[in-house]
């Protein structure tokens, strides 16, 4: 009878517990979806006239997916043609949307141009947003829609849809090849790959791989990316490839000169920029942090710690080392929350995590307005924090086991069943 009731006061916990997050997750949605509306109104000036119209980062991609489709993919790399491609799509006078994707993003584009315009923002945005959810639905081993609900809660997913932007198909690639790494490496290696059409997200894969000893996935990432690569050079020849180069090693004066908001960006080197730095300790500061995460990859997955402490740490870092990274990128983030929230209920996992990734969601909500009325970084800082309580529950992990942080390798991590 005791452990009867015992097994009823655990029922009644979690059901209330599911029941906060449903309530509270509805109430966030409900404040999201009206204040997108309110700025979906706004952007089409059906609240106060424009003066200019106004397009979303969507029309870059459609834009280029028409010059490939027209026979010109270099031209995506030519502003004066690609902006007037962009113009032929939405209308004159919108503001330029640059293009420096490498010519592997160029296949997708392509595959949508065909489409009228919004119909192929729709399909995009509803394709990879589906993707996105299914995989996250999987990491967090839930597909309630109390689990959907938190996690359409999430405020980067309205600045992804808002802005027609990939993040979603990122996060969805990086946390699927997460959720195979132990199990089938080679597909997972492929779906890390696949992540050349925004290469510098694959930035600490390797380091990863190569640490847990994972020379299969390792292989089949290599491959993937390069079979892409050798797609893109057949349909769209060499000359692509060399302007995409040649606009790609001018590109970093764009985003130190602040044409990039720096309110919007999510790096160390954001941030200091933000602050009122300079470019050179901008720099500094950069290098510092991509060390840091870096080395905390490193001896993650050389450890024998668990999946969603490897996959946690290695998303949320990436997010610090990567010197450009803007507020919809954080979707990755959602991605490293994910696997922490899965595996709360472990040794190393401590009750304020759960509370702080709240908080750190919260924030989000008035995050933009924070950081361009205040200049406070707050987007660097989110993903600063949540790489530390990443960081923190492996270092808990590594202490249960008894190991030293920097001593030898003990073997290969352990599969994970979920």
């Amino acid at each position: 009878m005791a452990a009867d009731r015992a097994g009823w006061s655990r029922s009644l916990e979690v059901f209330f517990e599911r029941g906060r997050v449903r309530i509270g997750a509805a109430l966030m949605l409900a404040i999201e979806v009206a204040f997108f509306a309110f700025f979906v109104a706004g952007t089409h000036g059906w609240i106060v006239p424009l003066e200019k119209p106004t397009t979303t980062d969507f029309v870059s991609f459609y834009a280029a997916g028409t010059l490939a489709d027209a026979g010109a993919p270099q031209l995506a790399y030519d502003q004066a043609a690609h902006l007037a491609a962009e113009e032929a799509a939405t209308a004159p006078g919108i503001g330029y949307q640059f293009f420096n994707y490498p010519p592997v993003f160029l296949l997708l584009c392509a595959a949508l141009a065909p489409m009228p315009y919004l119909v192929a923002f729709c399909v995009f945005i509803a394709v990879t947003l589906a993707f996105y959810l299914a995989v996250a639905s999987r990491i967090l081993d839930d597909r309630s829609g109390t689990a959907l609900l938190a996690l359409l809660a999430f405020p980067m997913v309205f600045w992804a849809i808002g802005l027609g932007q990939n993040a979603f198909l990122t996060a969805a690639l990086f946390g699927a090849a997460t959720l195979l790494v132990d199990r089938r490496p080679i597909l997972a290696g492929l779906l890390f790959g696949a992540l050349c059409y925004k290469p510098h997200f694959g930035l600490l894969v390797p380091l990863a791989l190569a640490a847990a000893g994972r020379w299969r996935c390792f292989a089949a990432a290599a491959a993937a990316a390069v079979g892409l690569v050798l797609v893109s050079l057949a349909l769209f020849g060499s000359g692509t490839w060399e302007a995409f180069l040649a606009a790609a090693t001018g590109s970093h004066a764009v985003y130190e000169s602040g044409r990039i908001l720096f309110a919007g960006m999510v790096s160390p080197f954001g941030a200091v920029r933000l602050l009122g730095g300079n470019v050179g300790l901008a720099y500094a500061v950069q290098a510092l942090g991509s060390l840091v995460a870096a080395s905390a990859v490193v001896v993650v997955w050389r450890r024998d710690l668990s999946l969603p402490t490897r996959a946690a740490v290695l998303a949320s870092a990436t997010l610090v080392a990567l010197p450009l990274s803007l507020l919809y990128d954080l979707m990755l983030g959602a991605i490293a929350a994910a696997w922490l929230i899965r595996d709360r209920a472990s040794v190393a996992a401590r009750g304020l995590e759960m509370g702080a990734l709240i908080g750190l969601s919260l924030v989000l909500l008035d995050g933009r307005y924070l950081a361009e009325t205040w200049h406070l970084p707050v987007f660097p800082l989110v993903a600063v924090a949540l790489f530390a309580i990443a960081t923190g529950r492996a270092m808990r992990e590594m202490a249960e086991q008894g190991a030293a942080i920097f001593g030898p390798w003990r073997g290969r991590p352990k599969e994970y069943a979920g």
